[in-house]
């Protein structure tokens, strides 16, 4: 190292020790009045969601799949590993004309070797309209489609659904149809907040 990059490098390491050791943690103690939390209430929120992967007005989009390795793969060895982008809308009922309350957006992965109807999933509810509008919930969980009802617990949100915690039961309300590339899910959220 020649002599004027010791001169440049002593300023550096003597400013960068200066701002560290100015830097300190803080920490306040809050009450949950402090930052307008009252008592925690319980909403339900009841909606459907109408998942297409074909069509002018696709939903679900696979964004990686597991190359085949041999001609002989199971469906549940094939679908292993593939990963769907979704953004499906919110509706109050299952008909393509109800309204829309908000959006399902995230990821779902199929997770087992076994069984290609399990999925795990990572997703947030956006709501758009309503009480509820600016708000966000975010559900992360294991889904066995081919089960009756799914549960899957609630992480948390934003807006109105600060500090939030619960669970959202899932069923199918329509089979997915490959010749129409549709499947229909009612959703029951029950959520902690305050």
């Amino acid at each position: 190292m020649s002599p004027a990059t010791h001169v440049l490098l002593v300023p550096v390491l003597f400013l960068s020790l200066t701002i560290l050791g100015t830097l300190s943690f803080a920490e306040d103690v809050m009450s949950k009045e402090d930052i307008g939390l009252k008592s925690e209430k319980l909403t339900h929120i009841h909606f459907y969601v109408r998942d297409v992967d074909s069509g002018p007005n696709i939903t679900d989009v696979v964004v990686a799949r597991r190359p085949a390795t041999n001609v002989t793969m199971s469906a549940s060895e094939a679908g292993f590993g593939t990963v769907h982008v979704i953004d499906i809308p919110l509706r109050v009922g299952p008909e393509v004309g109800s309204k829309q309350i908000g959006s399902m957006q995230g990821m779902a992965t199929a997770v087992s070797q076994s069984d290609p109807a399990v999925f795990s999933l990572a997703f947030t509810f956006v709501f758009t309209e309503g009480k509820h509008k600016g708000s966000t919930l975010v559900v992360l969980g294991w889904n066995p489609a081919d089960e009756k009802i799914r549960e899957l617990p609630i992480l948390g949100g934003t807006g109105l659904f600060r500090f939030a915690r619960g669970y959202a039961l899932t069923s199918t309300y329509f089979r997915y149809d490959p010749k129409i590339g549709l499947a229909i899910y009612e959703y029951d959220l029950y959520i902690l907040h305050y």
